[in-house]
């Protein structure tokens, strides 16, 4: 089992036919300590200084390069014919605290029983299509409430 602490490139330069893919779930991406095992049955561990990003290289052979590939997953596709349009859908699922991906024309957005009762309620079309789901990040600041006043 090989353990990994960092990546080794930002990306493969090496033809496709000498990459080894192994996939994880997105939430797999905010950990620092997880295993996985890559296409052809190679075991890693990981034990990370800092995040991982797709598509990057985690270990390299003579033979190959060891790529982590972000699994599809199921979410909902919610069309958005105009920037007013995404807005609203960002705002209402934005406030039932569920994030989103914006992408042109659509916002994605992970499948749950509340989205769907919105997603219905409003009458906005909508589909379950599976893609690589990479919702909009936000920097701690913006997240986390601005500290108290000294007095």
């Amino acid at each position: 089992m090989q353990i990994v602490q960092r990546m080794s490139a930002e990306r493969s330069l090496r033809p496709e036919s000498e990459r080894e893919q192994l996939l994880a779930e997105r939430y797999l991406f905010l950990k620092r300590r997880w295993k996985g095992v890559a296409e052809d049955g190679a075991e890693f561990e990981f034990d990370l200084e800092s995040r991982l990003k797709i598509g990057c290289v985690i270990h390299q052979t003579d033979e190959a390069d060891y790529v982590i590939v972000q699994k599809p997953e199921t979410v909902y596709r919610v069309e958005t014919p105009s920037a007013e349009m995404a807005a609203l859908v960002g705002w209402k699922i934005g406030n039932l605290h569920f994030p989103v991906q914006i992408v042109e024309g659509f916002v994605l957005v992970m499948i749950d029983p509340m989205v769907q009762t919105l997603l219905d309620r409003e009458q906005w079309c909508y589909e379950e299509v599976s893609v690589v789901f990479q919702p909009l990040k936000l920097p701690p600041e913006a997240i986390l409430p601005p500290p108290a006043p000294k007095s």
